[in-house]
């Protein structure tokens, strides 16, 4: 640990597990505080009581992102949590929608519903938390997005048109934001070992006929490494981006993937 973040503020959305939780601790590692917000914060208590171990300040803040009200409110929280400072945003907040689904079979709701997580829930906490950080001349901000958001994928229509939609919120954001020193950027994902990845080799050996761990290996060919991403994986790329060692990059997209898309 070497305490480059030290002094940060930090607001992680989706906290509460898998990715989330691993991004909230590589942070709180390296010295920043963090406002942990979601929905569920009964479940958010483990991951505050972690970071309070680590000898750093948590705040949980409970806040449906795609609920303009609730996420202006987790802003303004954070703000007087941070003495008026908000310094990092991470969005990890998200959802899978519909798998294993063609496009003729996802129904408008099923549509609706993902890239209104997907897409807008990043956008209101952005649009939230950037005059604070264009006031203060400072600011970094992750996306969460995904390699499917990358390259097309077959049966996951909805969630990958959710995730192309974000690069463009972030890149075009980038652009309007760099004058203030705010860094925009996103982390793509592929498989990342959880529940979700469990749901979906589900889903895949039953469509198959096949086993959950045929299934699962299946999965793992597809990459150049052979091996499925960790939550501790991609944290260390969000980490990279959070930190002043990305200061000349923005506007960009770090797959995180073991080589899928290449």
């Amino acid at each position: 640990m070497s305490g480059e973040l030290s002094g940060r503020i930090a607001i992680v959305t989706g906290p509460a597990k898998g990715m989330g939780a691993a991004v909230s601790l590589a942070l709180a590692r390296e010295g920043a505080d963090l406002v942990l917000a979601g929905r569920d914060t009964a479940a958010i208590e483990p991951v505050a009581a972690d970071i309070a171990a680590l000898g750093r300040r948590a705040r949980i803040a409970r806040c449906d992102v795609t609920s303009p009200a609730e996420v202006e409110a987790m802003a303004a929280e954070a703000l007087e949590f941070g003495r008026s400072r908000i310094d990092i945003l991470v969005n990890v907040a998200g959802g899978s929608g519909p798998i294993e689904t063609p496009s003729w079979e996802t129904t408008p709701a099923e549509f609706d519903q993902i890239v209104e997580l997907n897409m807008k829930g990043c956008f209101l906490t952005m649009r939230a938390v950037l005059p604070a950080m264009m006031a203060q001349r400072y600011g970094k901000i992750v996306n969460v997005g995904g390699t499917f958001g990358l390259r097309g994928r077959a049966l996951r229509m909805a969630y990958s048109a959710s995730k192309w939609g974000l690069r463009g919120i972030t890149k075009s954001t980038a652009l309007e934001v760099g004058p203030y020193n705010i860094n925009v950027n996103t982390v793509c994902p592929g498989m990342v070992e959880g529940p979700r990845f469990d749901r979906v080799c589900r889903e895949n050996a039953k469509r198959l006929g096949i086993g959950v761990d045929e299934a699962r290996r299946r999965h793992a060919e597809e990459y150049a490494l052979r091996r499925i991403s960790t939550g501790d994986d991609v944290a260390n790329a969000v980490l990279f981006l959070a930190s002043d060692r990305s200061r000349q990059i923005t506007g960009q997209d770090l797959a995180v993937d073991g080589g899928w898309v290449i």
